[in-house]
């Protein structure tokens, strides 16, 4: 009888731990990409204290996002190797003496300097996918990795905590208030956190040959995907408060707002895309977001235009463009494509490279984050030279294009989408 109940108890127990993980790793990961973000607010403030244009402002929002891409990559080959418990723990720990120097910045350089350091934050992803999924069963790692990746909604939090902040008490009181949250959120992070040696890759597989996954077709045209929905959403949370500010002349806290119906069901909603992505697989439900991006995009491009007609009458002259309201709700549409289409991508790895989660996420992860690296300064770029605030959109439109070329010559053709089952054998 005892012998029978010892295994029970020990599921039990390994079914508590994998929640535990679940919960507090969730956690970690919001404030992380918190944290990620804080740029999207207090940038506005720096901007003008600076006298940026638009393309500098991009590139100031940007640059914490690049670290946090390159890392991704050896972050994930570490959590493979020495596990994510301790590799989240030293990561969150590095971050923090970054993110309170930052209220003390008053250069330049000394900002893009420092939003290095603060961006290893964005590390955190490829950490905790991997780490979070091999405490769950193949059938709900789909599920596992959605529920982590609701920490996206850390861009919302920061939306939310942030301009309060500063409004209150001035710029520089959010990144010192944001340093000791980070550093409350790491002693929860390691008391309720567990590591499993079962986890972990042996020791004899070398570096080398765990990046030979990108020599693989498959990995690049996941990253291609992930580049649009977790690249355009950081993107997009960078730079819709400015966005706002400069295009409807908001106040920054409604402007932050509004851009939080955006930036919210974009990481909130994650879970539920990794649950429809168990159900239905990942290429049905990657290629509808493909397609309501594509439509919402298309919309969000137009900009405003004032025209003239000749008519019997005389000349008249119509306004065409998108409201406030209009376009705040195709955002919001667009955030929650973006977060099903987060976790369907994952979905597909874990189910062609369950055991290489680490490395494969780490890849797909960096390529995502130059995409959020790359696109603010595009969209800056894209405004200096045109003049146009919604050529963002005009870009992001473009480059869902391509996926959706890609997506439909090698999945689409071969695959029935009421089923999610391959026709006939081909390279997804």
């Amino acid at each position: 009888m005892a012998t029978a109940s010892q295994p029970a108890a020990n599921d039990s127990r390994r079914n508590r731990q994998a929640w535990s993980v679940l919960i507090v790793s969730t956690l970690a990961f919001t404030v992380c990409f918190m944290v990620w973000m804080m740029f999207g607010i207090i940038g506005i403030p720096i901007k003008k204290m600076l006298d940026l244009n638009a393309t500098q402002f991009g590139l100031l929002t940007a640059m914490p996002v690049l670290t946090g891409s390159l890392v991704r990559v050896p972050l994930g080959i570490w959590t493979d190797k020495y596990g994510g418990r301790i590799v989240m723990a030293v990561l969150m720990a590095c971050t923090v003496p970054a993110i309170w120097l930052m209220g003390y910045a008053t250069e330049y350089w000394h900002f893009l300097v420092i939003g290095l350091f603060v961006g290893l934050a964005g590390g955190s992803f490829s950490v905790g996918t991997p780490y979070v999924a091999r405490w769950f069963p193949k059938n709900r790692q789909g599920t596992a990795m959605g529920v982590y990746g609701a920490g996206n909604s850390g861009a919302a939090v920061n939306k939310f905590v942030a301009p309060v902040i500063l409004v209150a008490f001035g710029w520089q009181a959010v990144p010192q208030v944001y340093a000791a949250i980070m550093l409350g959120t790491l002693v929860l992070f390691w008391l309720f956190s567990h590591s499993d040696p079962a986890h972990l890759v042996p020791s004899n597989v070398k570096f080398t040959d765990q990046l030979k996954a990108l020599k693989d077709p498959k990995v690049l045209k996941y990253c291609q995907y992930y580049s649009i929905v977790f690249g355009g959403y950081v993107a997009l949370a960078l730079w819709m408060v400015q966005y706002y500010v400069g295009e409807y002349g908001l106040d920054i806290r409604v402007a932050a707002l509004l851009a939080a119906c955006f930036s919210l069901p974009g990481g909130v909603l994650r879970a539920i895309g990794g649950v429809l992505s168990d159900k239905y697989g990942a290429h049905s439900v990657t290629w509808w977001v493909m397609w309501v991006s594509w439509i919402c995009l298309f919309l969000l491009s137009y900009p405003q235009t004032d025209f003239t007609i000749l008519t019997v009458d005389g000349p008249k002259t119509f306004h065409l463009g998108l409201n406030v309201y209009m376009f705040t709700a195709l955002l919001a549409v667009l955030g929650v494509a973006w977060a099903f289409g987060k976790a369907s991508v994952f979905k597909y790895i874990s189910d062609d490279y369950s055991g290489n989660i680490g490395t494969i996420s780490g890849i797909v992860g960096l390529a995502g984050g130059l995409g959020g690296f790359i696109l603010p300064i595009m969209f800056g770029a894209l405004m200096d030279w045109t003049g146009i605030r919604s050529s963002a959109f005009m870009l992001m439109y473009g480059v869902v294009w391509v996926s959706l070329i890609w997506m439909y010559w090698t999945e689409v053709r071969r695959t029935d989408l009421l089923t999610g089952a391959n026709a006939a054998p081909a390279q997804r």
